[in-house]
């Protein structure tokens, strides 16, 4: 999980200063990964804001180059607030002030039209979109969405995550909703290479198995908004009985990550069709993958002749050549 910088920032500069340097420190080295991973970061963090700065990390997100080419005093003025809102807003997120803050956004979003040949392609679906469209709008969220995963995701952590799985007695996963297909696909990656894994998405059933589980077991929450009360109980309770606990959220400041040991963070976009949990989906399921792999590699050895076992058992069960329609 990326944490915003502190409070010891040294003097702000007005927004007729230069910008201050990029400092080499994780923070700044992230801001260079990948076009508009400031606008990512924002958007994680955009729950736990105040009201205010919530206007402004709103506006970033729905228009960064617009932000770019704006003044604090204009972008103070279209937000509703204050220039030192803006300015406080700046430091949560990770920047020594504005100028900071506009030369990156200016920055990112070039790199993000490079990417795209110049074009601007929204992950909002209109009503007077064609089918082509939508097409090409649903592919781009999708492919950002596992992109934009992939260069936040904290391999320090993931790396714990994974030595948490491997050291692990039994693995409970909980999730509803959505996120209970993300959860049902790690409990049978894991269990076709031979690991004691469970995924449960009724909230009573999520309750009692995590009063039965202890030390050396692990329990993995699994939710975008970080809000799903039924999957922060289930965790909370696992915690209680001494289990390593896990949350995959979109939102590392989310309620999930109080009751989380570890936190994994999924970057996906909200869009206008986000209830049907597209972007976010295949987020989660790019976190899972990554979990997966880490831990099947770990165990290498058993993880081979599991997985052909497994195989064996099953490869009789598919139609043959001469049953085939012609």
């Amino acid at each position: 999980m990326r944490k915003p910088i502190g409070p010891d920032r040294g003097p702000e500069r007005g927004n007729t200063g230069e910008p201050a340097a990029p400092r080499d420190d994780a923070a700044g080295r992230d801001r260079d990964a990948t076009p508009l991973s400031t606008v990512v970061r924002v958007r994680s963090l955009l729950p736990s804001l105040p009201p205010a700065e919530r206007r402004v990390a709103q506006r970033v997100i729905d228009d960064p180059e617009g932000v770019a080419n704006s003044t604090i005093t204009e972008l103070a003025q279209n937000c509703g607030t204050s220039e030192t809102t803006v300015i406080r807003f700046c430091r949560a997120i990770g920047f020594h002030g504005y100028p900071e803050l506009r030369l990156t956004l200016a920055t990112e979003a070039g790199r993000a039209q490079s990417a795209t040949g110049g074009r601007v392609i929204g992950s909002d679906i209109s009503p007077d979109d064609s089918l082509e469209q939508i097409v090409e709008k649903v592919t781009f969220a999708d492919a950002r969405a596992v992109e934009e995963t992939a260069s936040q995701l904290d391999i320090k952590m993931l790396e714990q995550v994974v030595d948490a799985v491997v050291a692990a007695d039994r693995v409970d996963v909980y999730g509803v909703g959505a996120s209970a297909f993300v959860a049902a696909d790690f409990q049978q990656k894991l269990h076709r290479i031979g690991r004691v894994c469970s995924a449960w998405a009724d909230a009573h059933i999520m309750l009692t198995s995590a009063a039965v589980l202890s030390p050396g077991d692990v329990a993995i929450g699994i939710s975008h908004t970080g809000a799903t009360v039924e999957t922060i109980d289930a965790l909370e309770v696992a915690k209680t009985r001494g289990a390593r606990t896990v949350a995959l959220t979109n939102f590392p400041k989310s309620p999930i990550a109080e009751v989380a040991d570890l936190i994994l963070t999924t970057a996906a976009r909200e869009t206008t069709f986000r209830s049907g949990a597209t972007a976010s989906r295949l987020a989660q399921l790019t976190v899972v993958d990554c979990l997966f792999v880490g831990v099947a590699q770990r165990t290498y050895g058993s993880t081979r002749k599991a997985l052909e076992a497994t195989y064996e058992a099953v490869r009789g069960r598919t139609v043959r050549p001469d049953r085939r329609r012609r």
